[in-house]
């Protein structure tokens, strides 16, 4: 501890701590929500009765953040989501794979295309047309060359990380890419994702972003077919470093 405090000043493990607990609402802010609720509900009980659907105080349930003036969502997933399910559908794979992506894009995916998941944490749903493996990305259960249509989008640069309980491992980023390349078949797809930058970084234990230039030496046994950007809830084609902080979209082909 003494060691790593020569290192980082107390302030800092101060400010990334209350970072890592804090709430985006004050607590001004969640008390005014609360009040706004009961207001509602207040005058929902005034209007005319319907006996059909009754109201009563032991069934409340305050969802006092929902109320916003813009339809909530993470740019980022949604628009490599989309940008990946469309990709997958327009090619029409007999079976796609993916590794470790968001389970909500790949059980949509799968209700088109059948889909083999793969993930160190098992799913507790059964959904036709999707099967699940349990795996780890940087030793996959697969031949060489044997998969021909694989995502796996924003995951590798987690591996290593201990986020979601895998060991930690300074190469595991290197060693999950190398994997994806050693299944992937000849002609076969892979479409990943990962968080770019304008030089490497580790933002421990969250993830790793990366330069345009690295991921594709990551992926150099591949070629590329095609590339997009995400910057602020833009999707663009183009790498931009003087943006920093973005998200690539890559198609690749071996």
């Amino acid at each position: 501890m003494k060691e790593m405090l020569k290192s980082v000043s107390l302030f800092k493990v101060i400010v990334i701590s209350y970072k890592a607990i804090r709430n985006k609402y004050r607590l001004t802010s969640k008390f005014s929500k609360l009040s706004k609720y009961f207001n509602d509900y207040k005058a929902y009980r005034k209007l005319p009765a319907n006996q059909n659907m009754p109201c009563e105080t032991r069934n409340l349930y305050p969802r006092i953040f929902d109320k916003t003036d813009v339809t909530d969502i993470d740019p980022i997933y949604f628009l490599q989501g989309t940008w990946c399910a469309n990709k997958i559908f327009n090619n029409k794979p007999t079976r796609h794979y993916d590794v470790g992506s968001q389970a909500l894009m790949v059980g949509i995916i799968s209700q088109f295309v059948p889909t083999t998941m793969i993930d160190i944490r098992p799913i507790s749903i059964n959904l036709p047309g999707l099967n699940f493996i349990e795996g780890n990305i940087t030793k996959l259960p697969f031949g060489d060359s044997s998969i021909n249509s694989l995502s796996s989008i924003c995951v590798i640069e987690h591996i290593g990380l201990g986020r979601y309980g895998d060991p930690l491992d300074q190469f595991g980023s290197e060693k999950a890419a190398a994997e994806l390349v050693r299944i992937l078949a000849n002609n076969g797809n892979l479409f990943i994702s990962v968080p770019i930058d304008s030089e490497n970084k580790v933002y421990f234990n969250a993830h790793r972003a990366f330069t345009r230039d690295y991921v594709i030496k990551l992926f150099s046994a591949l070629k590329l077919k095609e590339e997009r950007y995400i910057y602020g809830n833009m999707l663009v084609e183009t790498y931009d470093s003087t943006k920093c902080f973005g998200t690539g979209l890559y198609h690749f082909t071996k």
